[in-house]
């Protein structure tokens, strides 16, 4: 049987398991989040300085109304180019047929999944790419 103080004291850190603190310390860190722009004690040094004044140049240089034109643009440029690649596809002659040369398709063994035959590039067509 286990001595009384022993059993009370594991009710105890039950207890605080229990009631966790969680829900009330993130109400309560909520305001604290914040990073203070003022150094104090051991943290005020060279290193820490530095990051902190690189941190506040970044948020001061940062600038999102330039991102979204800039996103814009880019992609009306890669649609236009996209656009004209494909119309002068349009007016190319099509392709001509590759030579079919015997040393393309050795097998000197089958495929572990069967002989590799199945389907034929008439079947496919020449090119999967070139149909759209």
């Amino acid at each position: 049987m286990l001595p009384r103080p022993s059993v009370l004291r594991a009710a105890q850190l039950v207890s605080r398991q229990i009631r966790s603190p969680v829900p009330r310390n993130t109400v309560q860190r909520r305001f604290a989040s914040h990073e203070s722009t003022k150094l104090v004690g051991p943290m005020d040094n060279a290193f820490n300085r530095e990051r902190l004044a690189v941190k506040q140049h970044a948020k001061q240089s940062t600038d999102h109304s330039v991102v979204v034109p800039a996103l814009i643009l880019g992609s009306l440029n890669a649609k236009n180019l996209w656009d004209e690649h494909w119309e002068h596809w349009e007016h190319m002659p099509p392709l001509e047929e590759r030579v079919e040369y015997p040393y393309q398709n050795i097998r000197s063994k089958a495929y572990p999944w069967g002989d590799g035959d199945k389907v034929s590039q008439a079947e496919l067509g020449r090119s999967l790419l070139l149909t759209g």
